[in-house]
């Protein structure tokens, strides 16, 4: 018979991803055992292999389920707004609001994917493509003096990345400038280079 999923199943499926996430930050995923990952939850090993079943499987499922985050609210963001400058401070925003309010999993992103299987990576890198690719189109159409080409909007879509993704390394979101700030300034700082207004 098929064990019955507990009523607070996907709260405490939630809250396992949020504390291994913040462990692999901290000590990195080689320096993270099951049992830190069970003390942390306040649970046991068995009780964890009832959510996943393994170590790896966490990795994974905190990567996937970020970086798909990250694809649907920014097209969601694309599709909020009809005029190309709109969608990239929309897409700007939903990033920087994203990873404010992820930074370890920012961090596990940025230095723990190699983890994982060539078929998990594969799958994460697929989306981050997918990103890539979206945002890339968005930056051709607000380039006023057309710097970009097929050939350089991925450069120019990680360009953006950097002044967003890398965050992590010194930005307070509780700090003296908040995220709808700090977005507004990436956003004036990125599009002004590309449309010169």
């Amino acid at each position: 018979m098929a064990r019955t999923q507990s009523e607070r199943y996907p709260e405490i499926r939630q809250n396992i991803l949020k504390q291994a996430a913040r462990l692999f930050a901290d000590k990195g995923y080689a320096g993270t055992t099951i049992i830190d990952l069970a003390e942390a939850c306040e649970s046991s090993r068995g009780a964890l292999y009832h959510y996943f079943g393994s170590k790896e499987d966490i990795l994974f499922h905190i990567l996937d389920e970020h970086v798909r985050l990250l694809f649907d609210q920014i097209q969601a963001a694309v599709q909020s707004k009809t005029e190309p400058l709109d969608q990239c401070r929309a897409v700007i925003e939903t990033m920087v609001t994203i990873n404010a309010d992820s930074q370890n999993e920012q961090v596990v992103l940025l230095n723990e994917l190699g983890e994982l299987s060539t078929e998990q990576q594969r799958d994460i890198v697929a989306v981050q493509r997918q990103i890539t690719e979206t945002v890339g189109d968005i930056l051709i159409r607000i380039d006023s003096r057309h710097r970009l080409t097929t050939r350089t909007k991925k450069i120019y879509a990680m360009m953006l990345f950097g002044i967003i993704n890398y965050t992590f390394a010194w930005y307070d979101p509780k700090g003296p400038v908040g995220p709808d700030e700090y977005a507004a300034m990436t956003s004036e700082l990125f599009v002004r280079g590309l449309t010169g207004d």
